[in-house]
């Protein structure tokens, strides 16, 4: 695919940003090919986690001009649409875990693709800017929707204004990413916590927690408290909760079955 690699080893899925020359700069092909892989490996029975990373010093330096280029215009939005041939929060409707391994400098567009991921772990010397607004952009690609939920509305609002760069180190401090980890250490770690879910964790309890956590950041709490009843209920009906319970006893471990 068009400056995508994708590879698979114990059940997880690693789509790396094939395209070092430019710093995995996107441009729409790529883009498109990226989301074309993000939904491949979620309708994949066999797939039970996703890790994203970026090949050589960058994990994605953002859009290319010729993407930028092609997001002005009326037109634009349907135009992009029509071409990622997915919605543009994709990655907020998989029901597999994202997990990204940021090896080196995120910005822009590529910031944005680390934010959708569930997780992110961050090369020691990775940095990471929005760089919108010194660009004369607005927060695109929902990076204001995100941020704040992920970091707060302050330190949002910090990287959204001054669009200035970040250290891994002030990323950890502030929640944006998770683990901070010597360069040849971070796309290893993010695969074994990857191969953690994979092997001991119900496919579908999986989905269902992800969609609850997206979900309920727009809704209030006692809707989200009912529905996590409800959910509960049904789930001790499912063949995993059966399976997870019989392993238990059996002291081995479990043999969950796909989404379901």
């Amino acid at each position: 695919m068009h400056g995508i690699e994708v590879a698979d080893a114990q059940r997880v899925r690693t789509i790396t940003f094939e395209r070092p020359e430019r710093r995995n700069a996107m441009d729409l092909a790529m883009f498109a090919a990226y989301y074309d892989a993000l939904a491949a490996a979620d309708a994949d029975p066999q797939v039970r986690a996703i890790v994203v990373t970026g090949r050589g010093g960058s994990f994605c330096a953002g859009a290319e001009a010729s993407l930028l280029d092609a997001l002005q215009g009326d037109e634009a939005q349907q135009a992009l649409q029509d071409a990622l041939g997915q919605p543009a929060h994709l990655p907020l409707t998989l029901g597999t875990p994202l997990i990204a391994a940021v090896n080196g400098s995120a910005a822009g567009l590529g910031l944005v693709h680390a934010l959708y991921a569930d997780l992110r772990f961050a090369a020691e010397h990775a940095q990471f800017s929005t760089v919108f607004a010194r660009l004369g952009l607005i927060a695109e690609h929902g990076s204001a929707w995100l941020l704040p939920r992920l970091i707060g509305p302050a330190h949002a609002l910090d990287l959204l204004l001054s669009a200035r760069k970040v250290t891994a180190a002030e990323a950890h401090a502030i929640g944006l990413v998770q683990k901070v980890l010597p360069r040849d250490e971070v796309l290893g770690a993010a695969q074994a916590y990857a191969q953690q879910l994979a092997e001991h964790c119900s496919p579908s309890s999986l989905a269902v927690i992800r969609e609850q956590v997206w979900r309920g950041l727009a809704q209030d709490g006692p809707t989200a408290v009912g529905e996590s009843l409800e959910l509960m209920t049904g789930s001790f009906a499912t063949a995993d909760f059966k399976e997870a319970m019989a392993a238990l006893g059996e002291r081995r471990r479990p043999a969950f079955g796909g989404v379901v």
